[in-house]
């Protein structure tokens, strides 16, 4: 089956949905634990905070809510696909916004609070092929939800990254999820055959033009972690650091992918 004929991956509703409550918790009892000190810390996230990137992750899910109050758009204009490649033009006014919110919102517990609710409510019954009139383009709301798995892994990483010991766990099928969209993301950039990437335990993908493998060993391999892979792909790691501290396996002449990543900005 050529690269272009590849069938899209399938995302179960119920657990995407679950898992998006689950990790949204997990960062919630994480956001509660910080002092006044550790919320004005940096991020890698140049000019935020740590109070900032808190703030952000629930708008990263109210979206949700506030765009299921829309009007319905007339028609599908991003596929999930899309959507990684759609997110860097709206960079500027996310971080406005989020700069606003950190500012207006005092109490985290209590934003994170009227978030989730809101949350719960408004997916109580909302059907999975509704349309929803997102920043980057309208697309369904299957789809929206299984990118705010990448939001919600991404940031938490940020929060990890940003305050020593913090370690808010991932919730497995949120983590699974956002490395499956970003894997597929990559084999979208770079469609072909000749070199296989893998995230064990989640994703593996074939991409890359040039001479496409069929049977036993192919002769470009990559292999990484999840953490590894999502931060590459969003661009919080180097290709380069990655292989050079053997985060990253990498053999064959096409097996350097630092050309194709990030692949969000």
């Amino acid at each position: 089956m050529s690269p272009a004929k590849k069938r899209t991956r399938t995302y179960d509703a119920a657990k995407i949905r679950t898992a998006i409550l689950a990790q949204f918790g997990n960062v919630r009892q994480a956001v509660r634990t910080l002092t006044d000190e550790q919320l004005a810390l940096p991020t890698r996230l140049p000019g935020w905070t740590v109070r900032d990137l808190a703030a952000h992750v629930t708008m990263a899910v109210e979206t949700v809510s506030r765009n299921l109050d829309r009007d319905e758009p007339a028609k599908a204009e991003l596929t999930l696909l899309d959507w990684p490649f759609a997110t860097a033009a709206r960079a500027g006014d996310i971080a406005d916004d989020t700069h606003d919110l950190a500012a207006a919102a005092p109490d985290l517990d209590a934003l994170y609070a009227r978030t989730e609710d809101g949350l719960v409510r408004k997916l109580a019954d909302a059907p999975g092929d509704r349309l929803l009139a997102a920043r980057t383009g309208a697309m369904t709301l299957a789809d929206y939800l299984v990118t705010r798995t990448v939001e919600l892994v991404v940031h938490t990483d940020d929060l990890n990254a940003a305050v020593p010991g913090l370690d808010i766990p991932y919730d497995r099928q949120a983590l699974a999820a956002c490395t499956r969209l970003l894997a597929d993301a990559l084999a979208a950039k770079a469609p072909g055959g000749s070199t296989e990437v893998r995230v064990p335990p989640y994703a593996v993908v074939q991409c890359v033009e040039g001479p496409r493998h069929t049977r036993g060993t192919p002769p470009n391999v990559v292999e990484t972690d999840p953490l590894t892979w999502i931060r590459l792909a969003t661009g919080r790691t180097a290709w380069r650091d990655a292989v050079a501290e053997a985060r990253v396996s990498a053999s064959g002449e096409r097996a350097d992918l630092g050309g194709l990543l990030p692949l969000m900005g």
